[in-house]
């Protein structure tokens, strides 16, 4: 097995992993990291050879801007005292947890190769956590949080990480340039987002067809990534940035038909990066398998309790925090995304799986230092980092829905539905509005007022069927019933009419390409 052939295996198993994982109630992300494992216990399966700092520019980049698609600039600020306890505040207690104990039982490991290997354990991984999550029914404040979480807590770890590592190599440390390289890199990672955002949105207008601005959606996130990374900015910063941008400025509530292809592209694309991702996690373990060799017991005992530490730690800064949140959100009364019980504390805190970022940054650790000597204790960093990696992502990703099933913790219907209810009546009124405005200035004739009048009422009732009165509502469903068997009917005639039209595909002397385009006409009159 060559290396591409490889990738057509992890590619198939990404799209595999879905529906094996519902059907078992197992996430997808953990089955393909068994899958990678699987693979690379195969002797006839190729070591994977990705150079290192390759892995975070070519998976990174969209992975989180399909994320960020799924959420909102105002839902971040709203969450932003838990998320900034999550994704700042505690990836900073975890790295210096890390390195305090990983510099006390590691026999010679430098403090500053001890934090770089805080930094790249500290965050939980983006996708494991919102996949995982998505799946389980959770309520939406904690996936609101844990995506929260995941986007930006890479960015602090990767600052970290960087400085850790320019202190291991040079021998030079000081905290203020510390300091100073954050700030900047994130001043950095701003400009950049917004420049290429409102640059993007500008060229989306100019582009007009709805292939090309989807074209350009998969290569802006690449580009900020990069950008930012060569300016010395945070690559991770720039890409949420960009793509919140442009989730809140270039989208037009009237292209229907450019929303609904880059929601199934986003989607096609998120499968399929998150798939190879976590099947590379897997595959990569011969590294560590090979780092231990002879040294099993000693280089165990060093990956369990840095384990142990990042995921005690975790659970003793969510107590305190969520307790300090859920008091300021009492005296405040503001709109805000919190735990409401301990037992979503709990799931939250089993929720933290490290991944894609942890894996790359263990990998990148530099072979040599500025003065030509190996760097120090790296391949135990890399041995320990893959335990950390191996026992968040498949012990929690396979026992999470267990425990969430065993605590009893889900989403909250009522409000979800009551919410959804609240939207239908707003979309019926805003139809009944701009219904009157036409009125005002054309003369209608009253059958048509009337059907048009019934026409915004079902525009919420198709939304929220609890919308409206019981007489109503009965009429509504007759009329549901009536337009069913309509739609049916006009479906079959339909597809008879795209039967034909492909079967003249294949005539002599038919041009393909005006048989496409009546087919695509078809196509979308059967979206209606």
């Amino acid at each position: 097995m060559d290396q591409l052939a490889l990738l057509f295996v992890l590619l198939l198993g990404a799209v595999v992993s879905v529906p094996v994982g519902e059907r078992f109630g197992l996430p997808a992300p953990v089955l393909m990291t068994l899958l990678g494992i699987v693979l690379a216990l195969l002797e006839f399966v190729p070591n994977v050879e990705i150079p290192p700092d390759l892995i975070l520019p070519l998976l990174l980049p969209p992975l989180l801007y399909a994320a960020v698609r799924r959420t909102s600039w105002r839902q971040f600020a709203a969450n932003l005292r838990p998320i900034f306890l999550l994704a700042v505040a505690l990836v900073f207690i975890t790295t210096f947890c890390v390195a305090a104990v990983a510099h006390a039982i590691v026999p010679g490991l430098p403090l500053a190769a001890a934090v770089a290997l805080g930094a790249l354990v500290a965050p939980p991984d983006p996708v494991a956590a919102t996949a995982v999550a998505g799946q389980l029914g959770l309520p939406r404040r904690l996936v609101s949080i844990l995506e929260g979480e995941g986007l930006f807590n890479d960015v602090t770890a990767i600052v970290l990480y960087h400085v850790a590592i320019a202190a291991a190599v040079s021998g030079d440390f000081t905290a203020w340039e510390a300091g100073l390289d954050l700030v900047l890199s994130a001043v950095v990672a701003l400009a950049v987002g917004l420049a290429l955002g409102w640059g993007a949105y500008k060229l989306m207008d100019l582009l007009g067809d709805a292939t090309l601005q989807i074209g350009l959606s998969l290569l802006v996130p690449y580009a900020s990534y990069v950008l930012a990374e060569e300016l010395h900015g945070s690559g991770v910063l720039a890409v949420l940035v960009t793509a919140m941008f442009l989730a809140e400025y270039a989208t037009d509530a009237d292209d229907v038909m450019t929303r609904l292809a880059g929601h199934t592209f986003w989607d096609i694309v998120d499968t399929l990066v998150t798939g190879v991702a976590f099947g590379l996690i897997g595959l990569e373990l011969h590294i560590a398998v090979r780092t231990a060799s002879g040294r099993w017991q000693e280089m165990l005992g060093w990956a369990a309790t840095v384990v142990g530490v990042v995921v005690v730690v975790r659970l003793l800064w969510l107590l305190p925090a969520t307790w300090l949140t859920k008091r300021l959100h009492a005296k405040r009364d503001i709109e805000e995304e919190i735990p409401v019980s301990w037992r979503e504390t709990v799931v939250m805190w089993w929720s933290g799986m490290r991944g894609v970022a942890s894996v790359a940054l263990a990998l990148a650790i530099p072979l040599e230092t500025d003065a030509g000597d190996p760097f120090p204790d790296r391949n135990e960093i890399i041995f320990i980092a893959f335990g950390v990696i191996m026992a968040t992502l498949v012990a929690q990703g396979l026992t999470l829905p267990w425990l969430v099933k065993r605590l009893g913790v889900r989403a909250d219907s009522e409000r979800e539905a009551e919410f959804e209810k609240q939207l239908a009546v707003r979309a019926a009124k805003a139809a009944k509005r701009r219904l009157k405005e036409i009125e005002a200035v054309e003369e209608l004739p009253e059958e048509l007022s009337e059907q048009m009048l019934r026409r915004a009422f079902e525009i919420g009732m198709r939304i929220s069927p609890d919308m409206g009165e019981d007489e109503r509502r009965e009429a509504h469903q007759q009329r549901v019933r009536r337009l069913k068997r309509v739609r049916r009917i006009q479906g079959e005639m339909l597809s008879a009419a795209r039967h034909e039209v492909l079967a003249a595909r294949s005539e002599p002397g038919a041009d393909p390409e005006v048989v496409d385009r009546v087919l695509r006409h078809l196509d979308v009159r059967s979206l209606r």
